[in-house]
């Protein structure tokens, strides 16, 4: 599927605290002998012209991965969208993809769907759903609404989807492939992820 992969910054969401992992930097911790990150990457890479990893923590060991490294704009800790709006102000491609560091299994062409869905209906966001629900932080927007999500966030707010409400926004269908938005949660889900990883 063609697409204009230089025109797509994609966004690695790495910046919470990993309050569920009990306190672990999710995007760091081991997956199959590497750090789930690098996962993330080798799915992600492929498909856009640059990366960009949004991180709050732990900036050293991110940067060893060699990509640029941005932390949140408002706040620290402020949830996914202020990830967003970093990579947006770092990037300079027309569009940006953003991805958890904590879904390792991404579809290897997650970025070539967003982006027809997001054309076909003329939207300005798209975001993907797996047959049964949305996943929000896999969304893939023009760049040119980051005045509207700082404008968003210094006014307090923070839940995506009332952001998504202020513009024309689709949805892709992944219902084929609902195991890319796998995500760790708890130690436990290890255990899935590396068992998915060798079915791959």
């Amino acid at each position: 599927m063609i697409y204009p992969r230089d025109e797509i910054t994609g966004v690695i969401l790495a910046g919470g605290r990993g309050r569920r992992m009990g306190g672990v930097d999710k995007g760091l911790t081991q997956l199959a002998g590497k750090p789930m990150l690098w996962h993330v990457l080798e799915a992600l890479q492929p498909q856009v012209t640059k990366v960009i990893i949004n991180a709050n923590q732990n900036l050293e060991s991110y940067r060893d991965f060699g990509h640029q490294i941005v932390s949140d704009v408002i706040g620290d800790y402020s949830g996914p969208l202020a990830g967003m709006a970093s990579g947006m102000q770092a990037a300079t491609t027309t569009y940006i993809v953003t991805v958890p560091c904590d879904s390792p299994l991404i579809a290897s062409d997650l970025v070539a769907r967003m982006y027809h869905d997001l054309n076909d209906h003329t939207a300005e966001v798209c975001v993907a759903h797996d047959g049964k629900r949305t996943h929000p932080v896999f969304l893939l927007l023009k760049r040119d609404l980051i005045a509207s999500m700082l404008d968003f966030l210094n006014a307090g707010e923070r839940k995506i989807d009332k952001w998504f409400v202020k513009h024309r926004t689709t949805m892709s269908d992944f219902s084929d492939q609902p195991e890319a938005f796998l995500n760790v949660n708890n130690p436990q889900d290890i255990e899935t992820l590396e068992e998915s990883l060798k079915i791959r």
